[in-house]
């Protein structure tokens, strides 16, 4: 292939996914600490409730749907479970916990976080003209580090000199990250 065409090629495709590259940088780094806080979910009411619970051997996925009526949460149920003495529903909207002990508890509501919600929305959409699209996004990211790697054809920083030991030194984080983790 043509130095030229190389550069073109290396230029258009970065050019092109710019946006999406920036995106999936963002919505992933917010994802990689979805655990610690909740990017795509902020608190807009705390309400504090008290109920009657049964036996935990009676409380199950209908049981939670039936109680979350009650309380007048009409969103999509996720899950329900009881952990260390707290009964815990989730909901796409408001988060139950309940101590099983005295019935008291609270209702979280939530509301997504403008524009995190949606750059986090891409990582997670599964809609066939997505996958496809990201199929392509990420065709194009290996031909983008490809292309950058060739480039340079002259001087003592080509791949063949001196770049790959900087691409396999990038690749030993990630491959011992699979290794130990």
């Amino acid at each position: 292939m043509k130095q030229a065409t190389i550069r073109n090629l290396h230029r258009d495709l970065g050019y092109f996914y710019i946006g999406l590259i920036i995106s999936f940088a963002f919505s992933g780094i917010l994802m990689n600490h979805r655990e610690m806080w909740h990017p795509e979910k902020y608190t807009i009411e705390t309400q504090s409730i008290e109920v009657k619970l049964p036996e935990e051997s009676q409380i199950n996925d209908e049981y939670a749907e039936n109680l979350a009526k009650e309380l007048g949460i009409k969103d999509k149920f996720r899950r329900q479970m009881v952990k260390k003495g707290n009964f815990k529903i989730s909901f796409e909207k408001h988060d139950v916990e309940i101590d099983m002990e005295t019935g008291k508890g609270e209702i979280v509501s939530f509301n997504k976080t403008p524009i995190i919600s949606q750059t986090m929305k891409l990582h997670k959409n599964t809609s066939n003209w997505w996958i496809y699209y990201s199929d392509i996004f990420g065709i194009s990211l290996i031909i983008i580090a490809i292309t950058g790697a060739l480039m340079i054809k002259v001087g003592n920083k080509t791949f063949n000199k001196r770049g790959w030991k900087l691409a396999a030194a990038g690749l030993i984080v990630p491959f011992l990250i699979l290794l130990f983790v």
